[in-house]
């Protein structure tokens, strides 16, 4: 039996999309990406800027306590020497190359003998600022850079042995 002129004719099929996403579906994606990497990028500057401060603060207890030991063993502590520079009769004390090369607050690290104290470990040229040196004095000591045995002197951080 034929079908009746009144039927409409078969709906032709329209080829199907080929499978992916749409622009839009796109963009919302790169959206929520910069979203959470906005979120997250302070979080991890100040994740860091704290591992830092504790590295800086470790290695400061470490040549405190090799100095300390130098001062037992020897009834004195060493002669003044400059920045980077391993003090005479510390060699093999503690490691070198932490002492000599740049530490964690961005600066170096100096022994001073009767400069502004009468023994300190100093760290010169930091590139952290006040703000995050007195958030590492708060980890080793008072919190404040004007007073306790982690001060600030002419620009340079001293942990003070001997006053």
């Amino acid at each position: 039996m034929k079908p009746s002129p009144s039927c409409a004719p078969p709906r032709r099929r329209r080829p199907s999309a080929p499978a992916g996403f749409t622009l839009v579906e796109l963009m919302i994606v790169v959206v929520i990406i910069g979203l959470l990497a906005a979120m997250a990028l302070p979080a991890f500057g100040r994740v860091r800027d704290s591992s830092q401060g504790s590295r800086f603060a470790s290695d400061l207890r470490t040549f405190a306590q090799a100095f300390e030991g130098y001062a037992a063993q020897n009834g004195g502590w060493p002669a003044n020497a400059g920045t980077g520079i391993v003090p005479a009769g510390m060699s093999g004390d503690f490691n070198e190359a932490n002492w000599r090369g740049r530490n964690s607050v961005g600066g170096r690290w100096n022994w001073d003998r009767h400069v502004n104290v009468a023994a300190g470990i100093s760290v010169t040229g930091a590139t952290f600022t006040d703000a995050q040196m007195t958030a590492i004095d708060a980890k080793i000591d008072d919190g404040n850079l004007n007073t306790g045995l982690f001060r600030k002197f002419d620009g340079r951080f001293t942990y003070i042995l001997e006053e």
